[in-house]
């Protein structure tokens, strides 16, 4: 922690035109790039005065600073602390960022410095960010007039951001601050390292399989691109348009998404024009091809990856893609994922906590079936098909586990027949079941697990308590009830801004507009709410081992890179830790499995 080290606030000014700008391109790339150009920096050390340094001044003024003793304040700390690691080669003892920090606090919010330090001195005027850099644009070399003006307009963002900071840091949870500096050096202090040659020949591969599935179609790219065009030749084929309901307007429009059920259902119905519908799907989901070339980008040029892990990318506080790469849906087994690999020398140890929302789901409704599942190790998934099926499943029984499956993962938060039969339709395993099975899959959950339904009616009476200034203070397991929001047993809270019951139903507000809210709504927030707690946690402990440094975080993946000597040994500490639950909910079964690899491939 970084709490009695120096605070350096620090902003950087860069050159930037129409093209060349982090809006056209990644920060790895902008940075890395040729045409990069540092116009100067702004510094304030502590309580002390802003100063601003023009580019002839920056490098002497970086070298006279003791960085073993700084803790780094920035506002996007993943750009100016990447300059000053790539382009200067110093690295602070700890990192801090107010723009994470403000996404912690006020999830589903703007994190844009403008908005953030509105929102947060609503009454004073002073407190308001300028404009004045777009009259730079375009220039590399600034002349004096122009280094004054960038240079008031570099110290103000510094107090801005030196302002934010002081009242963000009250009450902010240190373990919070942490996950900050650790997610910020996976980025600006990369470790990882690339296949460039494999990613060049994987995007090459593809493009060549998109050429091959057009010419087999014998249609254009341009009709398989095209909706109009595509419904056009259906319609000469004589094949009748599948539609579905447009969520924005209400009318029909053709259901063409892949997963989409009347699309799918067409697909099977035609199976003479195949090719037709795997060239559609090539045309319209170039994301492999795109993702590898986004990678190949984002390399620096000693070969390293500096992983863009975004911190509360969430409203449950869950990570998410950032830098314009997003390695939470990296498909297992892909080719994309074992790109990433450890250096010569040393290991990765990948980690992966299972069932982590189903178990605390099962935790916090203390529903005993599930509990003494977990507990016993038995297959959750399976036992739950026997009582659909009538019959004992096992793993060998594809369909049936994946229809266990299905409803255990889908059901705990509500789910319905209908979205329940679709889901059982669209997902990695095509399960085709009728109205009536649907709804009795559904009745058989809700009667077997039955506090789970108990658990949502408590969520909705949360809800109320939310509203309800006489309710604040109230607790329910490890959460307790404060206005409009659920304080979390790490400190943080899940919040609802402007909460109200309006028409019979609970809605809240958020950037995007207003959001509806219920019972298994809520539980499902508070269920990824405590269950993103246990895998940080977890994070951090595994990042404290001597043995390894933790370099990546994929859903409940935690991936850690150390030396291959004595790596099973390291593995085993990794193990104990993932199946440790924390202090507030020491009861709750958890249980994990991992492995040790060269390459990103579990």
């Amino acid at each position: 922690m970084g709490e009695t080290m120096k605070k350096l606030y620090l902003d950087f000014e860069t050159y930037y035109d129409v093209q060349f700008s982090l809006t056209k391109m990644s920060t790895a790339q902008y940075i890395n790039h040729k045409d990069f150009k540092v116009w100067g920096v702004g510094l304030k050390v502590d309580d002390e005065a802003t100063e601003w340094y023009s580019a002839d001044e920056t490098d002497d003024v970086l070298a006279a600073i003791d960085w073993s003793d700084i803790a780094l304040v920035c506002h996007n700390t993943l750009f100016d602390a990447f300059i000053l690691t790539r382009h200067y080669g110093y690295n602070p003892a700890y990192y801090y960022d107010t723009a994470a920090m403000s996404r912690g606090l006020y999830p589903n919010m703007s994190a844009r410095l403008k908005d953030c330090v509105t929102r947060e001195f609503p009454s004073d005027n002073t407190m308001r960010k300028g404009e004045e850099l777009a009259s730079a644009k375009g220039i590399r070399d600034l002349d004096p007039e122009l280094d004054e003006q960038i240079g008031s307009y570099c110290i103000q963002d510094v107090d801005l951001t030196h302002a934010l900071f002081q009242s963000y840091m009250v009450g902010f949870p240190e373990s919070e601050l942490d996950l900050i500096d650790l997610t910020t050096r996976m980025f600006v202090e990369p470790k990882l390292q690339l296949d460039q040659p494999m990613l060049l020949q994987y995007k090459e591969d593809m493009a060549k399989r998109a050429v091959s599935a057009i010419d087999a179609s014998g249609v254009t790219r341009e009709i398989l691109a095209s909706q109009q065009k595509f419904r056009a030749h259906l319609e000469q084929l004589g094949i009748n348009i599948p539609t579905k309901k447009s969520p924005t307007t209400g009318k029909q429009i053709p259901a063409f998404g892949k997963n989409d059920p009347a699309y799918l259902q067409m697909c099977n119905m035609y199976p003479e024009h195949r090719a037709l519908w795997e060239a559609r799907e090539v045309v319209k989901s170039r994301i492999d091809e795109t993702r590898a070339q986004r990678f190949i980008d984002s390399c620096n040029p000693d070969g390293s990856f500096g992983v863009p892990l975004r911190y509360y990318a969430a409203h449950t506080g869950r990570f998410g893609g950032s830098d314009k790469i997003n390695l939470q849906n990296l498909p297992r087994g892909s080719k994309l994922r074992t790109a990433i690999k450890a250096p010569i020398g040393q290991k990765l140890f990948i980690a992966d906590l299972s069932n982590i929302e189903v178990r605390m789901l099962a935790w916090l409704a203390k529903e005993a079936n599930l509990l003494d599942a977990f507990k016993n190790n038995r297959d959750v998934y399976c036992e739950f098909a026997s009582q659909v099926y009538n019959k004992p499943v096992t793993k060998a029984d594809t369909l049936e586990r994946y229809v266990g499956k299905t409803a255990v993962l889908g059901l705990g938060y509500g789910m319905g027949h209908v979205k329940f039969k679709d889901t059982l339709k669209t997902g990695a395993v095509s399960v085709d079941v009728t109205d009536s099975t649907a709804v009795q899959i559904v009745q058989q959950y809700r009667g077997m697990y039955t506090n789970i339904p108990i658990l949502w009616s408590r969520m909705k009476d949360l809800l109320f308590n939310m509203i309800s200034p006489r309710d604040y203070g109230v607790t329910y397991g490890p959460i307790t009830v404060g206005p409009q929001q659920l304080v979390l047993p790490n400190g943080m809270a899940l919040k609802y801004p402007d909460l109200r019951y309006a028409g019979g139903e609970f809605i809240y507000s958020t950037q995007k507009g207003i959001v509806r809210t219920y019972g298994p709504r809520l539980a499902e927030n508070v269920i990824q709410a405590l269950a993103r707690i246990v895998i940080t946690d977890q994070i951090l402990e595994v990042h404290r081992l001597p043995e390894v440094d933790v370099v990546l975080q994929v859903h409940d993946e935690i991936i850690a890179l150390g030396s291959e000597v004595n790596s099973d040994v390291t593995m085993e500490k990794i193990m104990d830790i993932m199946k440790t639950p924390p202090s507030w909910c020491s009861d709750l079964p958890l249980d994990a499995e991992g492995g040790v690899s060269q390459v990103y491939d579990k």
